[in-house]
C-alpha cells in the first residue's frame, strides 16, 4: 500500500516552467512510499523507504530512502505560522501546517527529473534554504535536452546561480557530440528564453553570486564552461591538453592555458595558449609575449600536421585563428 504524507515549505508557489530541479520553489512536498513512512517528532524527520517518492510541483526525486528535515515555521505576530496550514485530513491525520522541510536527503538509486531534465546519483542531499543539491556516489550524472554532465567525485546544482559543478574526471557532452573533459568544469547556464529567437545569449561569466532564475530550464542550455586540470578537447585529428580552459557550446570555440599540447598522430605542438574550434576541428597555438611555440613534426607519419616552427619565431601553428571567446 502506497503511503502518503504531506509537507510545506517555506516558499510559494512558482510557475512550473520556473522550477526544474528546483526543490526550493513550489507549493508543499508530498512523500510517498510503498515500504512505509516513519514521523520521528523528536529528530524532526519524516523517513520514507520503499519506492520512496517526493514531489513538488514539476520535480520528482525518487529513491530507495527518503529522509526530509523539518523544523517550526516562522511565525507573525500573533503566534500563528506564516502561511497556509496543511488540513490534517490531507496528512493521513498529522498535522504539519506549523512545520516546513529544509532539507532532503536521498539513498539508494537516486533520480530527480522534471519532463526534459534528470539528474542521477546514488546520494543525494538538497539544501533548501542554500536552493543547491548534491549528488555522490557513482554514475553521477545531470542531463538537459542540450547538454550531458558527468562526475566520479560529485555534482553540484545551483538553480539560483545558474550554475552546475563537476568534480573529479568530470565530462561534459553536447547534443552535437562535442566533449570536454576536466578534473573540474564548472558549466553555466542560461534559459533559451533569455534571447530573441534564433540569437545566442552573449557567452559573459555569470558571477559566483548571483542570483537569478533557474540554470537549467526546460528549454535551458551550458552556455559557458570553465575547466580546471587535466583538460582535455577532442576533434576529428586533433587532440589538445592544457591546465585550464573556457568552452563556449554556441561558439564551438575552446581556449586552452597552460602547458599547452597539440597532438596530430606522432606529431606535437607545444605552447602556454591554444584556441580549438571544434566545429572544424582546427586546433591554433598562439604565442604569449617572450615565449616560442615548439613542435615536433614527424615526416611522413600519419595524419601529418602542418610543419610548426619548432624554437623558431613566436606566431600560429595555422595560417588563420578562428574566433577566439571573449
Amino acid at each position: 500500500m502506497m503511503l502518503a504524507l504531506v509537507l510545506l515549505s517555506g516558499a510559494g508557489a512558482e510557475p512550473l516552467s520556473a522550477q526544474p530541479l528546483d526543490l526550493s520553489q513550489g507549493g508543499p512536498i508530498t512523500v510517498t512510499a510503498l515500504g512505509g513512512i516513519e514521523w520521528r517528532q523528536n529528530e524532526q524527520e519524516v523517513i520514507a523507504h520503499g519506492d520512496a517518492r517526493a514531489i513538488r510541483g514539476a520535480v520528482t526525486v525518487t529513491a530507495e530512502r527518503l529522509i526530509a528535515h523539518y523544523r517550526p515555521k516562522a511565525q507573525t505576530a500573533d503566534g500563528k505560522p506564516a502561511g497556509p496550514v496543511q488540513p490534517a485530513s490531507a496528512t493521513g491525520g498529522v498535522d504539519t501546517g506549523g512545520q516546513q522541510v529544509y532539507r532532503l536527503n536521498a539513498e539508494g538509486n537516486v533520480h530527480i527529473f522534471t519532463a526534459t531534465d534528470q539528474a542521477f546519483g546514488e546520494h543525494a542531499v538538497y539544501d533548501l534554504d542554500q536552493s543547491v543539491l548534491v549528488l555522490t556516489g557513482g554514475h553521477l550524472k545531470l542531463t538537459t535536452p542540450n547538454d550531458v554532465l558527468t562526475a566520479v567525485r560529485d555534482l553540484e546544482y545551483w538553480p539560483d546561480k545558474h550554475m552546475a559543478v563537476a568534480r573529479g574526471d568530470a565530462v561534459v557532452t553536447t547534443n552535437t557530440g562535442r566533449r570536454l573533459t576536466a578534473d573540474t568544469l564548472v558549466a553555466f547556464t542560461t534559459p533559451s528564453t533569455g534571447a530573441p529567437a534564433g540569437q545566442t545569449p552573449a557567452p559573459a561569466p555569470a558571477p559566483a553570486n548571483s542570483a537569478a532564475a533557474d540554470p537549467l530550464a526546460t528549454s535551458g542550455r551550458i552556455r559557458r564552461v570553465e575547466a580546471f586540470g587535466h583538460v582535455v578537447v577532442r576533434t576529428a585529428t586533433e587532440t589538445a591538453t592544457g591546465d585550464r580552459g573556457v568552452y563556449i557550446p554556441a561558439t564551438g570555440i575552446a581556449l586552452l592555458l597552460g602547458n599547452v599540447h597539440i597532438t596530430r598522430g606522432e606529431n606535437q605542438l607545444n605552447g602556454e595558449r591554444a584556441v580549438v574550434d571544434m566545429k572544424t576541428g582546427v586546433a591554433d597555438l598562439l604565442s604569449t609575449p617572450g615565449t616560442r611555440v615548439q613542435g615536433l613534426v614527424v615526416p611522413n607519419s600519419v595524419n601529418n600536421a602542418p610543419p610548426a616552427p619548432a624554437g623558431g619565431a613566436a606566431g600560429s601553428a595555422h595560417p588563420a585563428a578562428p574566433q577566439r571567446p571573449q
